[in-house]
């Protein structure tokens, strides 16, 4: 506020003040000397404002001009500095440009010497191009003058060079091959070898062969009668309910059951073994023992079923899956017992895990379960694998497990480690000694087949089969084979073998080269 203003007002506020005071004053005195003492308050309050007000223009001329002054010293500072920043800028652009007019100077020093060096560049090409077009000239004249003296064109030429490189390779093709396959042989070889044999060391399991027939003994041959029945009504109401036909001969004091269906058989056999033990046989009596029998095998394929996983080791199985693993255990092949076969087959594939550092109980699940498909092939169309694959889907088996029944029998490539174990431990259950048996018939095809195999390839003269099928002895002609050429042909006669014969386990390609120089002295 302005210091003249101030001042006013506190002259007011004086006069005001003795204004009150004069009327208390004169309140008491009279009018009279209210009056006069009131005027001259005034009056002196006047000149007091007059004084004040005075001073205050005095002070307010004072800090004008001292500002002023401030002002115009600020001015000339801040002058100062904006021509010296403008004397820094104006020197810093003539250094620039400076450093600019250097470079040009330079960059065209550089243009001069490239001009001069892309002329002297341009003169060597084309001494260059003229050198090799010389060049060129005396190549022709000398691959002329080479054809006339080897008698053979260029053409020619190369032809000889390529037959006898790519003979050269052959010979040198095959002794990679040998040393490449010996040393991973070697290798190989010895660490299977270690964990087959230790993983077949630890297991032991009985074999028993069985086939699709099941023989019931009888107490007596009278007994054969009471089975047959007035005009054969029990004979044929056993075979109505059970699926099984009963074979009964001129065999003493037994019967036959004959199915391809092993718990059909299975449930006939106890039925029966209850009739002949109850002594009384009739077809009401017949439809009671066959429906205990038929609950005492689900029980036991329930047993059956439980046993296995426990045994293996395995859990978190579906009730499903265990029943129909309940089932193998009335399933041959080959004479063999299913579930007795994927047991073994899960403890092979659980230690040959652990020794190469897998999860052993995940290899042990996909071994047991790979023949599940079995259980229900009598039932539904399609090969074991394939039904194994959708029941194992079905009842939400991992992947991995789905995989190695897949692949366990090789119709699609294994991918997994494990299914590679389920491969060799099937393989190694199936090709122990007793474990399985052959039919005749199919043991000698596949023998020809392996011999026809082998004499399919040029330059073999004979084949033979030997050790069961498991070895194949190929006598080539010397003439035709070189000793190079042994390991080729043995490795293709293998890879056809593996594509068109089926058969257990592995086969050994043995080929014999002989080479006879007879003289006679007379």
């Amino acid at each position: 506020m302005d210091p003249v203003v101030i001042v006013a007002i506190i002259g007011v506020v004086l006069i005001i003040a003795a204004a009150v005071a004069a009327f208390f004053i004169g309140r008491n005195n009279g009018i009279e000397y209210r009056k006069k003492v009131g005027e001259a308050a005034i009056g002196s309050a006047e000149a007091e404002a007059k004084r004040i007000t005075e001073e205050a223009q005095r002070d307010a001329e004072a800090a004008r001009k001292e500002a002023l002054i401030e002002g115009k010293d600020e001015a000339h500072k801040m002058l100062t500095d904006a021509e010296r920043e403008i004397s820094d800028r104006r020197r810093e652009m003539q250094r620039q440009e400076r450093r600019i007019q250097q470079k040009e100077e330079s960059l065209d020093k550089k243009t001069d010497s490239l001009e001069k060096k892309e002329e002297a560049i341009a003169k060597k090409n084309k001494a260059a191009e003229a050198r090799l077009e010389e060049a060129e000239r005396i190549k022709d004249s000398q691959l002329e003058v080479l054809e006339k003296i080897s008698g053979f064109t260029s053409e020619q030429a190369k032809a000889y060079i390529i037959n006898s490189l790519d003979n050269e390779l052959v010979h040198e093709k095959a002794v990679k091959i040998m040393d490449f396959e010996q040393k991973t042989r070697e290798e190989s070889e010895k660490k299977a070898r270690e964990i087959i044999s230790l993983a077949i060391q630890r297991v032991a399991v009985d074999h028993v062969s069985e086939s699709t027939v099941s023989v019931v003994p009888l107490p007596s041959d009278e007994m054969k009668g009471r089975i047959i029945g007035r005009e054969g009504r029990n004979i044929r109401a056993i075979e109505t309910l059970t699926g099984v036909d009963l074979i009964i001969d001129d065999t003493p004091e037994a019967i036959t059951l004959s199915c391809f269906e092993p718990v059909k058989r299975e449930i006939a056999r106890v039925t029966l073994e209850k009739l002949i033990s109850d002594g009384r046989i009739h077809p009401a009596r017949i439809e009671e023992m066959y429906e205990k029998a038929k609950r005492e095998v689900e029980q036991m394929i329930k047993s059956e079923g439980e046993r296995a996983i426990i045994e293996a080791g395995v859990n978190n199985i579906h009730p499903e899956l265990v029943k129909l693993l309940g089932r193998l255990h009335f399933r041959t092949s080959y004479g063999q017992n299913v579930l007795d076969h994927s047991l073994e087959v899960a403890y092979l594939c659980g230690i040959m895990a652990s020794e190469l550092g897998l999860e052993p109980t995940m290899a042990r699940r996909a071994g047991l379960l790979h023949d599940i498909g079995k259980a229900l092939d009598h039932e539904i169309e399609g090969s074991h694998i394939e039904i194994g694959v959708d029941v194992a889907r079905k009842y939400k088996e991992s992947e991995i497990v789905v995989h190695a029944i897949h692949a366990h029998h090789g119709d699609v490539e294994a991918k997994t480690i494990i299914a590679c174990l389920v491969q060799a431990a099937d393989a190694i259950s199936a090709a122990r000694p007793g474990a399985r048996r052959e039919n005749l018939e199919n043991y000698i095809k596949r023998l020809e087949k392996l011999e026809e195999v082998s004499s399919s390839f040029e330059g073999v003269e004979r084949s033979f089969a030997i050790q069961a099928g498991r070895e194949i002895r190929i006598i080539v002609k010397p003439e035709v084979i070189k000793d190079d050429e042994m390991t080729l042909l043995a490795r293709n006669i293998c890879k056809k073998i593996e594509e068109e014969v089926e058969y257990p386990g592995q086969i050994k390609v043995n080929i014999i080269r002989e080479s006879r120089a007879i003289e006679y002295a007379k």
